[in-house]
C-alpha cells in the first residue's frame, strides 16, 4: 500500500511548474506551483540600500512573505488588520532573504536593494521552500534584465539555490510534503542548498519523535535529489555565466 496522500513514491516531488513574467509591473516576477502550492514572487528593484550600507558600495537583496486569508482552508485575518506580523511570518520572510544573499555578490550589485515579495496564493506544504525556490528566479530575472540594460556588467550572482521539503511520515522517509504529510509528520525538515550542492540552512524539528544520524542522511539525501531536479528547472528560465 502506497504510503502517500497522492500515491507518489516516496523519492518523488509533487510535478513543479513556473510560469515567468507573471506580473507584468514587476522587474522580474514567476508564478511557482509546487502541487497544489502556489506563490507569486514579484522583485522589485530600488536604487537605495538600508542605511548601514550606505557608503559601504554594497548592495542589498531581502524577501517579505505572506499569505492570503483564504490561501488555506480556512480564513486566516490580514496580519495588517492585526496592525503587527506575526512571528511565523518574520522567521520565513528571513529565511527568504538569507537564502538569496548566500548566492548574491553585494558588491558587484552595487548599493542598490532588490525586494522579493513572496505571496501565497494557495498553501498546501511548503509554501517557505516553493517562495525560496521561485524567489530565486524574480531576482536572477531583474539582474538579468540589468544587465541588459547596461545597470550591470554580468549577473552579480555566485550561484543558484533552491529548497524543498522531507519528513518522516508513518515511519518512511518522503520527499516534498504536502500539508497533509506534514500535519502529522514524526519528522519535518526544510532544505535550502546551492546549486553546487553546499547547506545554505537545515531546519529539522522532531514532531512526534526524535531521529538518528541515520534518518537524518537518508532525509538529506532526499533533498539533495529534489533540490537537484529544482535548480536544473531554475537553469530552464536563467543562465548564470
Amino acid at each position: 500500500m502506497n504510503p502517500r496522500t497522492d500515491k507518489r513514491r516516496c523519492d518523488e516531488m509533487r510535478r513543479v511548474q513556473i510560469t515567468k513574467d507573471y506580473l507584468l509591473t514587476a522587474e522580474g516576477s514567476v508564478l511557482i506551483e509546487v502541487g497544489n502550492t502556489r506563490v507569486l514572487c514579484a522583485a522589485t528593484l530600488e536604487s537605495t540600500v538600508p542605511s548601514f550600507l550606505k557608503g559601504s558600495g554594497k548592495g542589498w537583496v531581502t524577501a517579505e512573505y505572506a499569505m492570503l486569508p483564504r490561501a488555506t482552508a480556512t480564513r486566516t485575518q490580514r496580519e495588517a488588520i492585526k496592525g503587527k506580523q506575526s512571528g511565523r511570518t518574520m522567521e520565513i520572510q528571513r529565511l527568504i532573504g538569507r537564502s538569496l544573499r548566500s548566492v548574491v555578490d553585494l558588491v558587484a550589485l552595487g548599493e542598490r536593494s532588490i525586494i522579493v515579495d513572496c505571496d501565497v496564493l494557495q498553501a498546501d506544504g511548503g509554501t517557505r521552500t516553493a517562495s525560496i525556490t521561485g524567489a530565486f528566479l524574480a531576482m536572477a530575472m531583474t539582474m538579468e534584465r540589468m544587465v541588459n540594460f547596461g545597470t550591470l556588467k554580468s549577473i552579480p550572482l555566485t550561484d543558484y539555490v533552491a529548497a524543498t521539503s522531507v519528513g518522516i511520515v508513518g515511519g518512511a522517509p518522503m520527499l516534498d510534503l504536502c500539508y497533509e504529510e506534514d500535519s502529522r509528520a514524526d519528522v519535518d525538515m526544510n532544505v535550502v542548498l546551492t546549486g553546487g550542492g553546499k547547506f545554505v540552512e537545515v531546519q529539522a524539528t522532531a514532531e512526534q519523535q526524535a531521529f538518528d544520524d541515520k534518518d537524518m542522511d537518508g532525509m538529506l539525501a532526499l533533498a539533495r535529489e529534489g533540490i537537484k531536479a529544482l535548480v536544473e528547472k531554475q537553469k530552464s528560465f536563467v543562465k548564470l555565466p
